[in-house]
């Protein structure tokens, strides 16, 4: 046995209806103690202790559990922890958690639980209306703020390292999108969606018309997990699709992994597995303690050594099934049923067939490896690259709940909650604007967060009013205008700095007590979809050239010249990259065009879709600048998706292309980038033209440049796993081409 759950308090400070401990079948907690002795925890340490030295374990998890821990404060908690340290620790390696309400958590236990190395895990359901179905105090008040108050103390970088994420029972009567928003907000490292305990003898409700309305409640959440590039682990997905491939399934709830968890009340008594408790009254008893027992006498408890026996331990309708190894049966305790016991199937087998083949039926384009083929060609399909981009909300919702932490309560953050609650499809509209995740990065991680923090109102204001809401805001100015992020900016003809009123009513705006000029957002037609001109966003300046001022109509003309030419070479010449420019390319920032007449273009890791240019000549030069910053974009949306390198390698590489050696991150995005080139002029070179020798020169030299990359890249050791797969696919695509001509 390696795995240990240790009641340490057997009361909680919430009435959670759906309680399984409280509210099920099972009441034998009104006859435990309290709280944990010192003796009952320093007993089972050294039982722990003793079958891990017998057995040769070398690591042993310890989760301390309720009821609620934390109603033992931090000083009790602190007693329990060093006793289980001095206990276990000199037999095996000690694996410290904890799951929690989190209303309780303050920085002293947080303190404590650091000290100690315990991984914290916090239930929450949703957004407020979505935890407050169940999850309430005894006189019917909300816990949710108390809850987000927990998850931001965990977010904060000193206790980081002690989260170890979300616990979320389902509920059909909740958006499915709408809880895993608000779960992904809080910014978890993990999430488990639990499905509400249940039995034959009291099943789950299940509304009429769907016969498994919780495969299509989890289904929803599944295909937008992977839409989203599968931005967090999700256990229950992640173990579905690990025995796809005969792997572990990590978890009680799928698969067929021996069970090897045992629970130790407060008052020493060794149980089975809590979620027991939903069957009947003592389903979970073994009539052993800690004072008297050792762990190899429960293990061969009945109950448990059923638990451990695969295949063999379900019942025969399972044997018989298809699927068994993937969903192993269910969680033990939804099969029971009066009269057979736990001989049956899961009260949930129907749900589970049925997400089983939704989750197979995407699992072709859902693994990584897939992508990363698909990719690292240089090239990618529509699938993949859409993947890229319906990850970016997300990451930058993340990033404004990290901004919400410290300006939660403000003006400008509740009306973005209101436009939030109000038409979320707006406030995503706004997210996606390529310069507000820069200004969130600049505010989390930038000098000077006073300078950041006013950009919040006009943010909030540009949501407002694409949400159609009513409400006065102060918005700032600077460099003379008033920008409302996506949608354009109020020009007020000088410098000035500081704030002015902003009246939005239904849609429509006005700047009180003035007419400044409106500036909307302008853009140029790219075959079927439109690209935004960025020249007033103050957050566009993230580049390592300056931005051009604001286009007025005869630039606007000629970037529309420049574009429609442009767009065509691309199709002529880089017809695979079409599709990549096509779907991540949403705006251009004009940079100033250099005086000594060179190219410049740029792009950058916190601007998605965002290309920055200065006016080249002609379309071909702005086609080659347009595919070589997408392709800057694309690998830096997949490495907000994927760990391709080692980020802690700190040696620098020589590369031909620059003059001082450069980071690996840098290395591998000019090769990636120097790929794309590479392709647009091998087409170059085969077209009858006076410049074609001069393009297969090009092409010649941007091909070395890669395939020296490549191996110094791999030459490090710094590549993971993935990175090594995709550098791998990289130099297949440059090895396959021919030269131009023969």
């Amino acid at each position: 046995m390696r795995h240990y759950v240790l009641k340490v308090h057997g009361r909680c400070d919430l009435a959670c209806d759906h309680c399984y401990v409280y509210e099920h079948a099972d009441q034998t907690w009104r006859t435990k103690p309290r709280a944990i002795t010192p003796e009952t925890v320093q007993a089972a340490a050294k039982r722990i202790a003793e079958h891990a030295s017998t057995h040769g374990l070398a690591e042993v998890q310890v989760i301390l559990h309720g009821g609620e821990p934390l109603l033992l404060g931090a000083a009790g908690l602190d007693a329990v922890l060093a006793d289980l340290r001095a206990g276990i620790g000199p037999s095996a390696r000690l694996d410290l958690r904890m799951q929690s309400n989190g209303v309780l958590l303050s920085t002293a236990i947080c303190d404590v639980l650091l000290r100690h190395g315990v991984r914290v895990g916090i239930s929450l359901d949703g957004d407020r209306a979505a935890n407050d179905r169940h999850r309430r105090f005894a006189s019917g008040a909300s816990s949710h703020a108390q809850v987000r108050r927990a998850l931001a103390l965990l977010r904060r970088p000193r206790y980081r390292p002690i989260y170890a994420g979300i616990l979320c029972t389902v509920d059909l009567a909740n958006d499915p999108i709408g809880v895993y928003e608000a779960l992904l907000a809080e910014d978890p490292p993990r999430i488990d969606l639990l499905l509400p305990h249940a039995t034959w003898d009291h099943p789950p409700p299940r509304p009429p018309g769907d016969p498994t309305p919780y495969a299509t409640w989890l289904a929803r959440v599944h295909d937008r997990w992977s839409a989203d590039g599968r931005p967090v682990p999700i256990r229950l997905f992640d173990s579905l699709t690990s025995t796809v491939l005969r792997g572990p399934s990590g978890t009680e709830a799928v698969g067929l992994d021996p069970a090897d968890v045992v629970v130790i009340e407060t008052d020493g008594t060794w149980e089975q597995a809590d979620s027991l408790k939903t069957a009947y009254d003592g389903a979970a008893r073994t009539g052993l303690d800690v004072f008297a027992h050792s762990v190899d006498e429960v293990a061969g408890h009945p109950g448990i050594a059923g638990r451990q026996s695969g295949l063999a331990g379900v019942c025969a309708t399972c044997r018989a099934c298809p699927v068994v190894e993937r969903c192993g049966g269910g969680l033990f305790a939804h099969r029971h049923r009066s009269g057979s016991g736990f001989d049956n199937p899961s009260v949930y087998c129907a749900d589970l067939k049925t997400l089983i083949e939704r989750v197979d039926w995407k699992a072709d384009s859902a693994k990584p490896d897939r992508i990363l083929d698909d990719l690292g060609t240089g090239y990618g399909d529509a699938a993949s690259l859409e993947r890229l981009v319906a990850a970016q909300v997300p990451i930058t919702r993340v990033l404004m709940a990290l901004v919400g932490e410290t300006e939660a309560g403000s003006f400008p953050w509740e009306l973005l909650q209101r436009a939030e609650s109000a038409a979320p499809e707006s406030v995503a509209a706004v997210l996606a604007h390529p310069h507000v995740r820069t200004w969130a990065v600049s505010y989390l991680d930038g000098p000077d967060r006073d300078a950041d923090r006013p950009h919040l109102a006009s943010i909030a204001a540009a949501a407002a009013v694409l949400a159609g809401l009513s409400a006065e805001i102060e918005v700032p100015a600077r460099g003379g205008r008033f920008h409302l992020p996506g949608l354009g900016a109020f020009g007020l003809g000088t410098p000035a700095a500081g704030t002015a009123r902003l009246s939005i009513s239904d849609g429509t705006f006005a700047v009180d007590g003035t007419a400044p000029e409106w500036l909307p957002a302008k853009r140029l037609d790219l075959g079927d979809q439109a690209v935004a001109i960025e020249d007033t966003d103050p957050y566009r300046d993230c580049y390592e050239w300056p931005v051009d001022g604001r286009a007025g109509d005869t630039a606007v003309a000629s970037w529309q010249r420049l574009m429609t030419a442009a767009w065509q070479g691309i199709q002529r010449d880089a017809a695979e990259q079409a599709t990549a420019v096509r779907l991540t390319l949403r705006t251009l920032v004009p940079l100033e065009v250099d005086v000594r007449g060179e190219l410049r273009s740029a792009s950058n890791r916190n601007a998605f879709g965002a290309v920055a240019v200065a006016p080249p000549g002609d379309g071909d030069a702005l086609a080659l600048l347009l595919v070589h910053e997408v392709q800057h974009v694309k690998l830096g949306a997949l490495l907000d998706l994927y760990d391709l390198f080692d980020p802690t390698y700190a040696e620098l590489l020589e590369v031909p292309w620059r003059p001082v050696p450069r980071p690996v991150e840098a290395v591998l995005q000019g090769a990636y980038a120097h790929l794309a080139v590479a392709d647009v002029w091998r087409a170059r070179a085969l077209r009858p033209s006076a410049e074609a020798e001069a393009a297969r020169a090009h092409f010649h030299r941007y091909r070395g440049w890669v395939t020296d990359a490549i191996e110094r890249l791999r030459g490090t050791g710094a590549l993971t796993a993935e990175g090594r797969r995709f550098t791998a696919r990289m130099r297949e695509t440059v090895e396959s081409w021919r030269d131009p001509h023969g």
